[in-house]
């Protein structure tokens, strides 16, 4: 299993999201103050909440990410283009974009590298991620995702938004191991579904970089729990055999 050290290395390998579309601002805050609590490698939010992250995170390390073209990805290069660049301008540090899936169904890869590359250039040497749905594709619609988000330039290729998520271990195993063969170079978060530590360290095992979680609160609170404020007091015992 993945040897995590520390209840601080396990918040550092976890993106805290929150996309909720109904949130208020005050669950907004308290959202960032419990990231802010165990320092996250980043929070996931949706565009409108970026300002009031950045304000509330600003003496921390955590990063504030962002989506473009969330959830069906099925805007136009133009509008996503012009979609990241006001995140750029809001201050993020990691955009994630849904990839079209309709380009990529009808095999138009040149389309798809196209339009991530436009994003990168926009991103700059910020973080761009690439969600790639691999719940509702194909291995080798994956493996061919991966090549072209790599080919333009992406950081990470992201597998799920949420709303349809590999619902078992060996799912996202599969989609880790495909991405790894066919785009080598690239980095893996896997999201979805992942909202107690055993699932996460298997995630991690399994080859993943970082993970998305929106319970990446209560999975660094159990583990540090478990490891770090549970007192156990060994027994009396001696180092010799007795005749």
């Amino acid at each position: 299993m993945y040897n995590i050290k520390n209840s601080k290395e396990l918040a550092s390998l976890i993106n805290y999201t929150n996309l909720n579309n109904m949130i208020t601002e005050s669950e907004m805050r308290e959202f960032l103050e419990k990231a802010k609590e165990l320092n996250f490698n980043s929070v996931v939010i949706s565009p409108t909440y970026v300002p009031l992250a950045k304000e509330i995170l600003a003496d921390t390390n955590i990063k504030v990410g962002s989506v473009v073209g969330f959830p069906l990805g099925f805007e136009d290069t133009e509008t996503k283009v012009a979609e990241a660049q006001e995140l750029i301008n809001k201050g993020v540090d990691d955009i994630e974009v849904v990839i079209n899936l309709s380009y990529l169904k009808d095999e138009k890869y040149s389309l798809l590298e196209n339009e991530i590359k436009q994003i990168k250039e926009v991103v700059g040497d910020k973080i761009l991620k690439v969600i790639i749905e691999t719940k509702i594709l194909e291995d080798y619609q994956k493996a061919n995702a991966a090549k072209v988000s790599e080919k333009a330039g992406a950081d990470y290729v992201k597998t799920a938004t949420g709303f349809v998520t590999p619902n078992h271990i060996f799912e996202n195993v599969n989609d880790i191991n495909i991405i790894q063969k066919y785009a080598p170079k690239i980095k893996i978060e896997i999201y979805g579904g992942i909202n107690e530590y055993k699932f996460a360290n298997q995630i991690l095992t399994g080859g993943a970089d970082l993970i998305g979680s929106d319970n990446g609160y209560e999975i660094v609170k159990a583990y540090k729990e478990l490891r770090e404020n549970t007192q156990v007091k060994p027994k009396p015992i001696t180092l010799t055999k007795k005749d």
